[in-house]
């Protein structure tokens, strides 16, 4: 089983597992402890009103995750790491039922916790006026979809949409915006792994959304942004040309 004190001990292993330092994660640990018992309290109220609850919460059956930071732990390492639903359990000594019914429980009280923080990425961007709510006196902003592998789905149909060519993969994907100091603040709904960049792009975000004062650093997965989106100020390198090289002038662009 993953040792949680060991990691804790190690701040490389702790970054490595779940992005956090061995202090940010306590810290987090006191409010996710706090999150876990609102929500059973919501939970108990809900079923006791529907006459389906006698039992009050905190009794029953105690597995294997018994403390807050153990649950934030399993949460926070299937997010950073995404292992499989039986690597999950082996590494927390739980089944593979058992993670499911964790990832489920636990996702939406992380969700809400880190809502509540605000330091969760927006997941929606409709105005000049929300994206700079988001990013402040931004002047330069890094836009990249980025894919995260997913165990091949059984149905057929779902397997060719989701399908990654550029990977050689089953993927799922997104749009993320960070500025300078690598600070996420949008990331898009996850969509089909066949699904190209800047197809994404287009249906998420409306023309006139990109003010001129505000550099949009792009790779060459967004080529065409310059015709759909004229008002915006796009850095993007320059596509070396079939059969010939790129001048000296062209590669000091990229």
């Amino acid at each position: 089983m993953i040792s949680l004190k060991r990691a804790l001990n190690n701040d490389r292993v702790m970054r490595a597992i779940t992005g956090l330092s061995p202090s940010e994660f306590n810290h987090l640990a006191k409010s996710f402890g706090q999150e876990i018992e609102n929500d059973g309290l919501i939970r108990y109220e809900k079923e006791v009103e529907h006459g389906n609850r006698e039992r009050k919460p905190g009794g029953g059956r105690i597995g294997n995750l018994r403390s807050a930071s153990e649950k934030l732990f399993l949460i926070l390492t299937y997010f950073k790491c995404y292992p499989t639903l039986d690597v999950l359990g082996l590494l927390f000594d739980i089944d593979r039922s058992n993670s499911c019914r964790n990832v489920q429980k636990l996702t939406p009280i992380l969700e809400h916790m880190l809502g509540k923080k605000m330091v969760l990425p927006s997941r929606r961007i409709s105005s000049v006026k929300e994206l700079l709510e988001i990013f402040p006196g931004v002047k330069e902003l890094f836009i990249d979809g980025t894919e995260r592998p997913l165990q091949r789905p059984k149905d057929e149909e779902k397997q060719k949409k989701n399908y990654s060519g550029k990977k050689k993969a089953h993927t799922r994907k997104n749009i993320i915006i960070t500025d300078k100091n690598k600070k996420i603040g949008f990331l898009s709904p996850p969509e089909e792994g066949k699904r190209h960049d800047y197809s994404i792009f287009k249906d998420i975000f409306p023309p006139g959304l990109f003010p001129k004062s505000i550099m949009l650093w792009l790779d060459l997965a967004f080529i065409g942004i310059d015709k759909d989106y004229p008002e915006a100020c796009v850095m993007m390198p320059k596509k070396k040309p079939r059969g010939q090289e790129l001048t000296d002038e062209d590669k000091g662009a990229e």
